[in-house]
């Protein structure tokens, strides 16, 4: 059952329609990405362009493609639950700037340690090269990947299966939908370049030149780090997830890729080793996001916990609020006495063996004067039934005898 972030009210639906949805979040996304790399490429040849605009084109045309339909699914379902999570533009920047600086920091924390191991052999930085590559690498990679796949995934995939189910397997689901994502695009993308007349990329699993077991294996630890972002406290936390994304692309490109994409720094790293460091620095950054999570969660019990200091097996409450002691609860106990049951159920005046229900209990506190604490369960009564003052129950519950005080007692 799944509780609704805005009202409180739980609205569980069918598991099929959550998985549903998710698989609907994870088509868009990729009929988006292989379409929007198809046309793109059209277009490319058709305005004849080249460099920057060439790589911008077609990542602006993937983000045009998969946000807004995502965005008018969710707030076109009636009664939809939680939020995608986008937040308002300050918020989002905040976001943003977040999910960045967690993850290069945990890179530059690994990426340190494997210097240090003799692991990593950096060339010359270019400065100047490294700010523009960095610059003109994280709008690409927010338009073209980040935003799109975490808008669509981490966004309106796990939101519908967040709806339905618990946090565990909708984390799983929405990255086994994540590793769906790139062989379906292949698809889609072949059967658009055919149409457009452009040549495309070999359908597959993995993308061309990707080692076929190691590129499932670093894409499921990248998509349980970027649902950690996502579901780390915050107001924009989906944009700490994209923020989360451009950082590892960006890291990547340079420390792996960066003498082949002239991004003015580089590195040199064994296979072996590149892949260690890559999940080493993504665990990293997954357990500061989760560590936040548990933290503003105690954080959240604590200022949330319980008013009313219980004991003992029928609920003795104290407080300042809802204090069952003193000389008038005392006063009007003794007179409820006759009335108290004497077994753990209290008895009807038709017989049935009833126990008092919460509203019960709270209104029998507030008319004996001890506020809206629970007391002890009553018998409930009717007018017919009910002992007069001064007389004493004996034999069977709902009976009473009255008894005259010039008569003695047998």
């Amino acid at each position: 059952m799944a509780t609704k972030e805005n009202s409180g009210t739980t609205e569980p639906g069918p598991a099929w329609r959550a998985w549903g949805r998710a698989l609907l979040g994870g088509a868009v996304m990729a009929v988006a990405l292989g379409t929007g790399n198809a046309l793109g490429e059209a277009l490319v040849r058709a305005l004849d362009l080249d460099g920057y605009p060439a790589q911008l084109l077609p990542a602006a045309l993937v983000s045009a493609l998969a946000v807004p339909v995502v965005l008018a699914l969710r707030t076109g379902r009636p009664g939809s639950g939680r939020p995608l999570g986008l937040g308002t533009p300050a918020s989002a920047a905040h976001g943003f700037a977040r999910g960045l600086a967690v993850t290069t920091a945990c890179a530059a924390l690994v990426l340190g340690g494997g210097t240090a191991a003799g692991w990593v052999r950096w060339s010359g930085p270019d400065p100047a090269a490294l700010v523009s590559f960095l610059a003109g690498n994280a709008l690409v990679a927010v338009l073209l990947e980040a935003l799109p796949e975490e808008t669509t995934l981490r966004g309106y995939a796990w939101a519908s299966l967040r709806d339905r189910f618990g946090g565990v397997l909708s984390a799983l689901g929405t990255t086994l939908v994540f590793l769906l994502v790139p062989a379906a695009s292949t698809v889609v993308q072949a059967g658009v370049a055919q149409a457009v007349g452009v040549a495309a990329p070999p359908m597959g699993l993995a993308p061309a030149g990707q080692d076929p077991v190691a590129y499932p294996v670093l894409l499921s630890v990248f998509g349980l780090t970027l649902i950690a972002a996502r579901t780390a406290p915050g107001r924009a936390p989906l944009w700490a997830a994209i923020g989360t994304h451009v950082a590892f692309l960006s890291v990547n490109r340079v420390v792996f890729e960066g003498g082949r994409r002239d991004a003015g720094w580089s590195a040199h790293v064994s296979p072996v080793h590149a892949a260690i460091l890559e999940l080493g620095y993504l665990a990293a950054t997954a357990a500061v996001f989760t560590g936040a999570r548990l933290l503003a969660s105690r954080g959240r019990a604590r200022a949330s916990g319980p008013r009313t200091a219980v004991s003992g097996p029928r609920t003795a409450v104290s407080g300042p609020r809802t204090a069952v002691s003193g000389p008038r609860v005392r006063a009007a106990a003794a007179w409820l006495r006759p009335v108290l049951p004497s077994g753990p159920r209290a008895t009807a005046s038709g017989g049935r063996r009833v126990q008092p229900s919460a509203a019960t209990t709270y209104s029998v506190g507030v008319w004996a004067g001890g506020g809206s604490g629970l007391v002890p369960p009553v018998r409930v009564l009717s007018r017919a039934s009910a002992p007069l003052p001064g007389a004493v129950s004996r034999g069977r519950p709902g009976t009473a005898v009255r008894r005259n005080p010039g008569t003695r007692r047998r």
